[in-house]
């Protein structure tokens, strides 16, 4: 309250009557400025539309983020580089970009072409939505089988600079093909119950964003 009154009192006359000296509108007055101040402070942060995989990744993503900054420090600072948060960061980023894909299969803000969509009328549109829901999901089981066969072939394979198993890494890439198949599910369901994608309606998914 104090910081909103000393503003008004160093504001011009002018501007409280909502125009500068040379007659042009000002943007805004002080009791516009004054009420700015106020929203901001009743804001809060939503966080419910974030994921057990979302917070996952982010804690990957710092961790990540740690081990980079130590890699420069002692490279550059203490000229002794440690060697294996190199190749650690680089497993935390592996983690990041299939963990994190899965948010993105929830949120469907994978890359998409949705130009043919404008022309179809809506069962055709319907249809072939259907379809890339359910190729999506097949792809991505698909991919998660793969992952694990890999897993059986190569998953005793040790790290270059630590005596640990490589395989925690690979089951980071099983874990994300499963998460995003199973949202992939969800959201395919999602589509099917509510008549629509959003192929069919971009802007709605846009507006429920918002």
């Amino acid at each position: 309250m104090e910081m909103r009154s000393r503003l008004a009192d160093d504001l011009p006359a002018q501007a409280v009557a909502g125009e500068t000296s040379g007659g042009a509108p000002q943007l805004a007055t002080v009791a516009e400025l004054a009420h700015s101040f106020e929203e901001a402070d009743d804001k809060q942060a939503d966080l419910a539309g974030y994921a057990a995989e979302d917070w996952f990744t982010l804690g990957l993503f710092w961790l990540m983020t740690a081990l980079v900054f130590l890699q420069f420090f002692t490279r550059y600072v203490m000229n002794d580089s440690l060697a294996w948060t190199e190749e650690l960061a680089t497993y935390c980023l592996i983690g990041v970009v299939f963990i994190g894909a899965a948010m993105c299969v929830r949120k469907s803000r994978h890359i998409q072409v949705d130009l043919i969509y404008r022309y179809l009328p809506h069962a055709p549109a319907r249809a072939l939505s259907t379809l890339v829901d359910i190729v999506r999901t097949a792809f991505l089981g698909y991919a998660g089988w793969l992952a694990w066969r890999y897993i059986l072939v190569v998953g005793d394979e040790p790290m270059t600079t630590i005596e640990w198993n490589k395989s925690w890494i690979y089951y980071l890439v099983l874990a994300g093909f499963v998460l995003m198949c199973l949202r992939s599910c969800q959201v395919s369901w999602l589509n099917w119950t509510q008549g629509f994608s959003i192929l069919e309606r971009p802007e709605a998914f846009e507006a429920s964003d918002d």
